[in-house]
């Protein structure tokens, strides 16, 4: 087997897309925007509704490669990177589930879902750094994004510099 089943493919993808997109979202259009201006209750009920989004994929994609066949695991001649892979694989899991958690937590302590989500009309909080899950989330999507930019640092690696085929098995095609 050289691939990965394709629904652990697929989902790969379509959460990498999310799980940047969010990050983006939460870093260029949500922490700049004044908490009084209109336009953030729409940008939060996106970037809420993808958060959600993303922990049912998550926990779809973890039960997706916990019952699916998968190839073996590529093996450097550098033992520390081999431990590194899969550290790094097991962080990735981690800091999404972590991220989208520390998320739920936050709206759930400044009152979101209602205002978001159940139109009571209550004005967002003054400040979101006066809830506790906040100091966890935005720490979190800094290590998310670390993680992220390493993992697609090391995939170029082996692509360009190791030409070793190991972005293939996480793509479409004969197992």
């Amino acid at each position: 087997m050289r691939r990965y089943h394709p629904a652990l493919v697929a989902l790969h993808w379509l959460l990498a897309l999310m799980i940047v997109g969010a990050l983006a979202a939460g870093t260029f259009i949500l922490v700049p925007t004044a908490n009084d201006d209109p336009s953030k209750l729409f940008s939060l009920r996106m970037h809420m509704g993808l958060g959600l989004a993303i922990l049912a994929l998550m926990v779809l994609r973890l039960a997706v490669r916990v019952f699916t066949r998968s190839p073996p695991a590529v093996e450097t001649d550098l033992p520390s990177v081999n431990v590194a892979a899969r550290v790094m694989h097991v962080a990735l899991y981690l800091g999404a589930f972590a991220m989208a958690l520390s998320g739920v937590a936050l709206a759930r302590a400044a009152g979101l879902p209602e205002i978001v989500f159940g139109g009571s009309g209550a004005p967002l909080p003054e400040d979101f750094h006066a809830f506790a899950p906040r100091a966890v989330h935005g720490a979190l999507a800094t290590v998310l994004m670390v993680l992220v930019a390493v993992h697609v640092l090391a995939a170029l690696w082996h692509q360009f510099v190791r030409r070793d085929g190991l972005m293939a098995r996480m793509w479409f095609g004969a197992r």
